[in-house]
């Protein structure tokens, strides 16, 4: 018994598909480091050398996990804002290869969005 195989359904060219390169690869974390001032953060760098910054009202964490984070699978990146009493907070995470350029853009909008009382 002969098995015909099925024809794909639909044609198209390299061009119609507009293939395009993306960025890839985790880039310079200075990007995104270099976005906060000890004035307004803490900066820890601790034994494993993942870096911590913290807000000085402990409401804004982000941390960079280089080599991932522990207990999890590669994320790279974490970002977490603390809620109020009447609104909830939110967190971001990102792959450890996610580019540095597309987490600065992140935390530049989280930034953003705080404001001095």
């Amino acid at each position: 018994m002969a098995v015909v195989p099925m024809s794909p359904g639909f044609t198209t060219t390299t061009e119609a598909l507009r293939l395009r390169e993306w960025q890839l690869g985790s880039g310079q974390p200075t990007l995104v480091m270099d976005q906060f001032c000890a004035d307004d953060f803490h900066l820890i760098v601790d034994d494993r050398a993942d870096v911590h910054v913290s807000s000085k009202d402990g409401r804004f964490y982000l941390g960079w996990f280089p080599l991932g984070r522990p207990g999890t699978d590669s994320e790279g990146w974490k970002i977490a804002v603390t809620g109020t009493a009447k609104v909830p907070g939110y967190h971001l995470s990102f792959d450890t290869e996610t580019p540095a350029d597309i987490v600065a853009a992140a935390v530049a909008r989280v930034l953003e969005t705080s404001r001095r009382l």
